[in-house]
C-alpha cells in the first residue's frame, strides 16, 4: 500500500463522484495539425496530449534501415509546464521506457512489412498530465497513424485499471495513482482482445488481478468506440475531389 492514510473515498463514491468502473470524460480529435502526415489531440480527464505521425518515409539515418520492414520510432515526451512542478525538459528515465513499450505495442499492429526500408515517426506531447498519460498517448498514437492512412490490422486502445482504498477501480485519477494500492495500465486491440502493452505496479491478489485486467479491457473497448467515433468525423469532414465539367462551345458563339 503506497499510502494507507489518504482517503480516496467519499460516500461510497471516489474523489471525483465516479464509480469504481467508470471511466473519467474522454474526447479525441484526429487530422488537428496541417503539416505532419497524421496527427491526433485528446482530452481524458485533466490529461491533454497532442501526438504528430511523419511517413512512411526514407529511414535516415540509413544503417537503421531494414530491407524487409520499416522502422516505426516512438518520442514520448512530457512538457515541462505538463506537472505541477516544472519538469526538467529532454527525456528521462521514464519518458524512455514508455516510448520503447508504445513502439513495441503498435509494431504489433502496424503493417510494417509493407514499407521496406522506410521509417514511421510517432511524436506524443503531453501537455497536461492528470494520471495515465501513457495510456492516453499510445491512444491517441493510434488515431494518429490511422489518420496518415498507414495500415493497420486494428486500432490499438489503452487504459489503466488497479486497486486505490481497497477497490478495485477503473482509469485511476491523479489521486488514486499516487496514493492507491496497484497500478495495471493495459494496451489491446479491441477485435481480437490481444494484449500489447502490460505492465503492474503494486501488488494485488489473483483475484483482484482478474478483476483489474477485466475492468481495463472493458474500458479499452468503451475507448476504442470513441477512436473510430472520432476517425468517422474526420474523413467525413474531407471533402471529395471537384469533378471537371466538359463545356463545349460552338464555333457560331465564338465569331459573335
Amino acid at each position: 500500500m503506497k499510502n494507507p492514510g489518504i482517503e480516496l473515498f467519499k460516500d461510497g463514491k471516489r474523489l471525483d463522484g465516479r464509480k469504481v468502473d467508470e471511466l473519467r470524460p474522454i474526447k479525441i480529435e484526429a487530422g488537428v495539425l496541417e503539416r505532419a502526415d497524421g496527427s491526433a489531440y485528446l482530452e481524458w480527464g485533466a490529461n491533454k496530449v497532442l501526438v504528430a505521425v511523419y511517413g512512411p518515409k526514407e529511414c535516415l539515418p540509413r544503417h537503421l534501415s531494414d530491407p524487409y520492414k520499416a522502422v516505426l520510432t516512438y518520442r514520448y515526451n512530457m512538457a515541462p509546464f505538463s506537472v505541477d512542478d516544472r519538469k526538467r525538459p529532454g527525456p528521462d528515465r521514464r519518458s524512455t521506457e514508455i516510448s520503447k513499450i508504445s513502439a513495441e505495442a503498435l509494431e504489433k499492429v502496424v503493417l510494417l512489412e509493407q514499407f521496406p526500408n522506410s521509417m514511421i515517426k510517432v511524436f506524443c506531447e503531453v501537455l497536461q498530465a492528470d494520471a495515465g498519460t501513457r495510456c492516453a498517448s499510445l491512444t491517441a498514437a493510434s488515431v494518429a497513424l490511422a489518420d496518415a492512412g498507414i495500415p493497420m490490422r486494428d486500432l490499438v486502445a489503452s487504459c489503466a485499471a488497479g486497486k486505490a482504498g481497497g477497490e478495485v477501480i477503473l482509469d485511476l485519477g491523479k489521486k488514486e495513482d499516487n496514493f492507491g494500492e496497484a497500478d495495471v495500465p493495459i494496451a489491446i486491440t479491441p477485435h481480437d482482445e490481444e494484449i500489447v502493452l502490460f505492465q503492474m505496479d503494486g501488488a494485488l491478489s489473483k483475484e483482484e488481478f482478474q478483476k483489474a485486467v477485466s475492468l481495463a479491457k472493458q474500458g479499452c473497448k468503451t475507448i476504442h468506440e470513441i477512436q473510430k467515433a472520432a476517425l468517422k468525423k474526420r474523413f467525413e469532414q474531407v471533402k471529395p475531389p471537384i469533378k471537371a465539367v466538359k463545356t463545349e462551345i460552338k464555333k457560331s458563339e465564338v465569331s459573335k
